[in-house]
């Protein structure tokens, strides 16, 4: 450049700088205030989320993802294929830019759900769940998560979108990872998302992120992503929080989409309450648990998204007759076989780095490092796989191992929250009381008749009017279930008595199972299992008072139950007023208690004696 050009170049820029004279500057550009209000919500919206949002990091520094924090005593949902390569044990950041020590809950390998436990606080910051039953195509959405683990410094990364689809589909690998009624956004997911949560606008969460599609592009995002949806992981908590390895439901039957449109059954098992409540092959399914499904596909979707042995309402038509009823669902694996096409699905652990070697894991290795702020040093990350003797001790207290566990230190927790609350409901309910039930009451008719049930740890007795019935073993227990007797009330209550006097450890094999619907509605009740013999024994109680409103006696999984239903007319009175047992769908009796006694056997003993002794003297 000349003097002369660099003397006119001067001259402009001079003039550039100089303020226009008033009648040519421009005013202020001033933005729709609903534009300005719709900005600022955003902003709200993504500083309420990003606090719950966390960064998962697998021990040895070989990987990681994303998760959610769902309650303030630090449990959060994220990825069974998120948490398979770490284990029991993980560290977890939080934007705070504190790390957390973490042990696995519960794992669902057939949905891609896990539950974590962040440990140190008890007033974590937590998502508000939201309703993906609610959300529509076309919302607004957030992503919030570690991609390619560039949280190093503990910051997530926020992605904005839409909702592109809900109640997708995508088929499982084999029979794990299967994605029901999920959600589609355009909101970036990438390889590190996974497990993270899908917010909506207002910050509440919709989803757990777990797949995109990446086709030929390589993992690199393209904008059709998929979550899990919370509805789904609702389903699921109770199940979860039991720390067992959980499986799916199937309805024991397969459908087809009928060329005119509607889904026909076409083949079903003859063992499966479907075949038991009337479902037969031909049989056109128009809802289940409230949905409507029109295709065989809407019918997958919606059974993907329950836990097995849930009891839900099932409305279908046969030869032109409408039915509405209740079924419960099989499960999609047998006992051993989830465990082992879940151990042939897990990665190989984190890779062992040289001792001596202390540079920390900075995230994958093809991101581009001049976008990146230098990475904050995560404190005590572990460099090797979870081995005991290297699992910090405040992970310990919370870990013990058991086949078909993910940790059952958890189902402890919840058999010990059980038997507390059960006990409390009856007055001087403890442990080791040898007490026995007496219990005077009526069929609950036009035309009553008295009813006498005695419950002792010998013999139990029901008295209908002039039926007597008696048993004194498990056997006649067992054949009073099977053959749909009234005597199925005297197992479901001597297991009640028995339960609340041994507990959960002596009373035989216990274990908490999840949360489930009481004959199909909601709220999810708490399911206990104790098996006693042959005899497979459900206790159901609501999630709030704790009190327990049915017990099922199974003597044969492939037969209906005998089902104790415990009704209150009084809500703050935790004793039943009515005992109703039923069948499948069909009441057997029902009895309004009149007086319900709890006497110490030998007191009993000695009643009985005494009545007997009056009665050879009136004699």
């Amino acid at each position: 450049m000349n003097s002369r050009q660099t003397i006119g170049a001067l001259v402009i820029a001079a003039f550039l700088c100089v303020s226009p004279p008033s009648s040519f500057a421009e005013p202020p550009i001033q933005l729709d205030p609903l534009l300005e209000q719709a900005e600022q919500e955003r902003i709200e919206a993504i500083a309420r989320a990003i606090p719950s949002a966390v960064s998962v990091f697998v021990p040895g520094g070989a990987g990681g993802g994303s998760g959610v924090l769902i309650s303030p005593d630090g449990y959060a949902l994220t990825n069974f294929h998120v948490t398979s390569p770490a284990g029991t044990y993980m560290r977890c950041g939080l934007s705070d830019g504190n790390i957390y020590d973490a042990v696995i809950v519960g794992i669902d390998p057939v949905g891609d759900l896990a539950l974590i436990r962040l440990l140190g606080r008890t007033d974590f910051p937590y998502a508000e769940l939201g309703s993906s039953r609610s959300a529509h195509a076309g919302d607004w959405c957030m992503v919030i998560g570690n991609p390619f683990l560039l949280a190093s410094n503990l910051q997530p990364t926020v992605t904005w979108g839409i909702l592109s689809g809900v109640g997708r589909y995508q088929y499982p690998s084999g029979t794990l990872l299967e994605y029901g009624d999920c959600l589609q956004t355009d909101a970036s997911i990438n390889p590190g998302n996974s497990g993270g949560p899908i917010y909506d606008a207002q910050g509440r969460l919709l989803g757990i992120v777990g797949r995109a599609s990446f086709e030929k592009r390589g993992r690199v995002n393209v904008g059709v992503g998929y979550a899990i949806s919370i509805n789904q992981a609702k389903n699921f908590l109770g199940y979860l929080h039991s720390g067992r390895i959980v499986d799916h439901a199937t309805l024991g039957a397969t459908a087809v989409t009928d060329p005119d449109g509607g889904v026909s059954v076409s083949n079903i098992l003859e063992s499966s309450d479907a075949y038991r409540r009337g479902l037969r092959y031909s049989a056109e399914i128009l809802e289940v648990d409230g949905r409507v499904v029109q295709t065989a596909n809407d019918l997958q979707k919606v059974l993907a998204t329950f836990p097995n042995r849930w009891r839900v309402k099932l409305r279908y038509r046969l030869e032109g007759e409408t039915q509405q009823t209740l079924v419960r669902l099989m499960s999609v694996h047998r006992e051993d076989e989830l465990l082992e096409k879940m151990a042939g699905a897990l990665p190989p652990p984190p890779p062992r780095k040289p001792e001596g070697d202390e540079k920390e894991d900075e995230g994958d290795d093809e991101s581009d490092e001049e976008d990146r702020e230098e990475p904050k040093k995560i404190p005590t990350l572990r460099k090797v796989p979870a081995a005991k003797d290297q699992v910090p001790k405040i992970v310990k207290d919370q870990l013990v191992e058991r086949k078909g566990y993910a940790n059952y230190h958890f189902n402890l927790v919840q058999q010990d929250r059980f038997i507390s609350a059960v006990r409390d409901q009856f007055p001087g309910g403890q442990e080791g009381d040898d007490v026995a039930w007496v219990i005077e009451a009526e069929t609950d008719s036009d035309q009553p008749q008295p009813a006498l049930i005695r419950v002792t740890s010998g013999t139990m007795a029901l008295l209908v009017g002039d039926r007597p019935i008696e048993a004194d073993t498990k056997a006649e227990l067992y054949d009073g279930v099977s053959a749909r007797s009234i005597a199925g009330m005297l197992p479901a209550l001597d297991a009640w008595r028995r339960m609340i006097s041994n507990g959960p450890k002596k009373f035989g094999e216990s274990f908490y199972l999840g949360s489930m619907p009481l004959g199909g509605e909601r709220p999810l009740r708490d399911c206990i299992v104790g098996i006693d013999g042959e005899l497979e024994v459900r206790w159901l109680s609501h999630p709030e008072s704790q009190l327990i409103e049915a017990i099922e006696v199974f003597a044969d999984r492939d037969e209906d139950p005998a089902e104790l239903w415990l009704f209150r007319e009084d809500g703050e009175n935790s004793m039943p007023t009515i005992l109703e047992l039923r069948y499948g769908l069909e009441p057997v009796l029902r009895l309004r208690v009149k007086k319900w006694e709890m006497v110490p056997e030998s007191e009993l003993e000695k009643r009985d004696d005494a009545k007997s002794k009056q009665r050879e003297e009136n004699a």
